[in-house]
């Protein structure tokens, strides 16, 4: 009988060379991994975020409204939504390096466009184009180190990297904010095309292959073929069609779908309405600031996160004897589900009602760096679940 304790995942038979696959690099080797994936994990929320405090200017200097413009964002989530379970599709077959470095060129490409665009619909279709480029970062930079960490071993990478990735959203609108009020939106885009030339090169000069050998399905593939006088000749190579949404399917699991729900973003979004509002904070480049508090909670409660969930792996593993689920990680998201994300939003509300002046906005910052370790553990042992 199926229940919420069934495993969605089987965890696969370990075979004795299990722990030899992942000494293929030393460990100075995977950190420099887990730097370059971590870079790139951080920008597709960074990019997106810093957006937000642009639209009033770019609706000005492109002679639109600003909901058109915030139009953009939407097609930019969309694009990033697409891009990821693509990417993530295609470098199971292909594998980790040639993906990052397809979708690179594009996510430069799109910036140079952005910055140089002279009406909305250019703006919007480049948008898209620009963050599938870089959608893969996260869904590809989790694969990397999985690969790369042994299982009691990835949770604190992971957390490391999950730090990277959610301290985009928060340092986004600041920078954005600076960027338009002392330059222009566009400088940011310049900025961007530079950053994505960077880590393309860094990528393509710095970035294995990590995929466990024999398990790419290009090489699968590419097995040797029998011939006719008895030699064997390897397939060339070859595009195939995959289906990027199968993965959509992990979402029948009531686990999944509610954390997937659970998101730092109630809080974030509407800020300039409500902290902003309340605490007389107009400046652009200062709202933005008061997204800091969630990113450092997002840099604290990820790496703790991974530490927890490391932690239970190699208690529940023991205790069936080396046998272990997935969603034993599960486990580790109670604390931050049952306490921190749903108080902190409660303490915030009452807070902004009820508490005026410095004090006030003190504590609103404390409840956003609470929100944000609670958040980020979520995200992050979900991820890895």
């Amino acid at each position: 009988m199926t229940t919420e304790e069934t495993p969605l995942l089987r965890a696969e038979h370990i075979s004795v060379d299990h722990d030899n696959v992942y000494d293929r690099f030393s460990p100075w080797k995977k950190r420099g991994i887990l730097i370059l994936v971590s870079l790139s994990g951080l920008l597709p929320l960074f990019a997106s975020g810093t957006f937000i405090p642009a639209i009033p200017q770019i609706a000005h200097d492109l002679a639109t409204s600003p909901e058109i413009v915030t139009f953009t964002i939407s097609m930019s989530i969309f694009g990033a939504a697409l891009g990821s379970m693509a990417m993530a599709t295609y470098s199971g077959f292909y594998g980790r390096r040639p993906v990052y470095l397809a979708g690179l060129p594009f996510f430069c490409l799109g910036s140079y466009q952005i910055a140089v665009s002279q009406n909305i619909y250019y703006l919007i279709a480049w948008r898209f184009i620009q963050n599938v480029g870089i959608s893969g970062g996260i869904s590809l930079g989790a694969g990397v180190i999985g690969d790369i960490y042994k299982l009691e071993e990835r949770g604190f990478a992971m957390g490391v990297f999950f730090g990277a990735v959610l301290l985009g959203p928060a340092i986004a609108p600041v920078t954005g904010g600076i960027a338009t009020h002392y330059a222009s939106w566009r400088m940011l885009q310049w900025g961007f095309l530079i950053y994505g030339l960077a880590l393309l090169i860094s990528m393509a000069l710095w970035l294995p292959e990590t995929s466990h050998p024999g398990t790419l399905g290009a090489e699968k593939a590419e097995d040797q073929q029998p011939q006719s006088n008895g030699s064997t000749r390897r397939q060339k190579w070859r595009w195939v069609w995959l289906n990027p949404f199968s993965c959509l399917g992990l979402l029948l699991s009531p686990n999944l779908m509610l954390l997937t729900r659970c998101k730092l973003t109630v809080l974030l979004v509407p800020l300039a309405y409500t902290i902003g509002a309340k605490y007389g904070i107009t400046n652009e480049a200062l709202i933005g600031a008061v997204f800091i508090p969630c990113g450092v909670g997002n840099m604290v409660g990820a790496p703790l996160a991974g530490y927890i969930s490391d932690r239970i792996i190699i208690a529940y593993r023991a205790k069936r004897g080396g046998d272990w689920y997935p969603e034993d990680r599960l486990r580790g998201t109670l604390f931050g589900a049952a306490f921190c994300v749903p108080l902190s939003v409660l303490f915030t509300g009452l807070t902004i009602e009820y508490v005026p002046g410095r004090m006030g906005l003190l504590l609103c910052l404390g409840w956003l760096f609470m929100n944000g370790i609670g958040a980020s553990t979520l995200y992050h042992i979900w991820s890895r679940s």
